[in-house]
């Protein structure tokens, strides 16, 4: 399971990329709706599915201290269902980047660290996208 999830995750992120460096179009249209919508819909229908499995395997697990979260996640399938969170998660923020960076005209350029940075790094990628968002806006109104 842990390898299907990974594969999702990692076609909706090829495709996000190969939209990114396309001018719209409907072909466009539906590599970002498979890559970006669809894809992390599965990826949190098998979080579901994973954490229905697992929920409860882990007595003295749960969110209310780290050494909780440790033991919670001790469970594989607890483990399993973080990973697909994870991956739904900054899969789906990867869309919002590159649907942001496709509206009113901004430069595409932040894309090219922000993506593969949300992809490995989740939020350090989301941060980068900004700043270089800002960067670019900033040189537009000067």
């Amino acid at each position: 399971m842990f390898s299907i999830v990974n594969l999702i995750a990692i076609a909706g992120w090829i495709g996000l990329a190969i939209a990114s460096l396309m001018r719209p179009g409907p072909l466009r249209e539906v590599i970002l709706r498979a890559s970006g919508r669809w894809a992390p819909i599965l990826l949190c229908l098998a979080y579901a599915v994973f954490l229905s499995l697992s929920w409860g395997s882990t007595p003295g697990g749960g969110f209310q201290s780290l050494a909780a979260v440790q033991i919670l996640f001790s469970s594989p399938g607890i483990l399993l269902a973080g990973w697909a969170h994870y991956l739904a998660f900054d899969l789906f923020v990867g869309r919002w980047i590159v649907d942001d960076a496709s509206s009113y005209g901004r430069s595409r350029l932040p894309l090219l660290l922000a993506l593969p940075a949300t992809f490995l790094f989740g939020p350090v990628g989301v941060l980068l996208y900004l700043l270089g968002r800002s960067w670019f806006q900033s040189k537009t109104c000067v």
